[in-house]
């Protein structure tokens, strides 16, 4: 990874914002009432905590279960996303579809990055043991010769596909910025109160969520 990654502070702040959302995930899946957001909550804790284990290197030998579960979890919000208007239970409305198909993409670029960072835990990658800091597998990484077998090291030597993914997420991140901070109506009581506090902390989760994986995807650039 880039320098960035060498500093501690920055290291903690992005394992705190994926920990912050796997917290209010499990606790949204925990008290929901219906089957499919039970699932869709959980697979979004599911994602965050992997996000977090791996800037500091954790289940390296498990790659290849983390990104068999993320891309069936993309699959699973791409299906809601373009699922008959007749099954309720599932994406409902254009927004409701938007937004599955927003995690669709999220639940991919997880999966994505979790094989573009395989390699780093093979031994000819040259990576650390097990514990290592995210930015730390990636200097190590850059002193090993380059490979030819695999997947996974032509992913992560594929600058473009980073920066790309970086602006994607970067752009996701300000959308959901500007809508958490656009003018709000007035306040109400009640349900309808508790539903729009509830739509405003998802905004301020997706924004994290999103700057987090720009930054991450962003180390990958170079």
């Amino acid at each position: 990874m880039t320098g960035v990654f060498n500093i501690p502070a920055i290291t903690w702040a992005l394992t705190a914002v994926l920990l912050l959302g796997t917290g209010h995930h499990a606790l949204a899946a925990a008290r929901s009432r219906h089957l499919t957001d039970t699932v869709n909550n959980s697979l979004h804790a599911l994602m965050n905590a992997l996000m977090a284990a791996m800037l500091w290197n954790l289940a390296a030998s498990t790659t290849l279960a983390q990104v068999i579960l993320l891309a069936g979890a993309a699959l699973w919000f791409i299906i809601q996303a373009v699922a008959r208007p007749e099954f309720t239970i599932l994406c409902a409305g254009s927004q409701g579809r938007l937004k599955c198909g927003y995690h669709a993409l999220t639940m991919a670029g997880a999966a994505l990055m979790v094989a573009m960072m395989a390699h780093l835990g093979t031994p000819g990658a040259g990576a650390p043991a097990g514990g290592a800091p995210m930015a730390h597998t990636h200097h190590a990484m850059a002193a090993a010769p380059p490979t030819t077998g695999g997947g996974a090291a032509p992913l992560a030597g594929s600058p473009a596909l980073a920066i790309a993914l970086t602006v994607l997420f970067g752009a996701a991140a300000l959308l959901f910025a500007i809508l958490l901070l656009r003018p709000r109506a007035p306040k109400t009581t009640g349900h309808a109160g508790a539903r729009k506090r509830s739509v405003r902390a998802g905004h301020a989760l997706e924004a994290l969520g999103a700057a987090a994986m720009a930054a991450m995807f962003a180390t990958m650039a170079t």
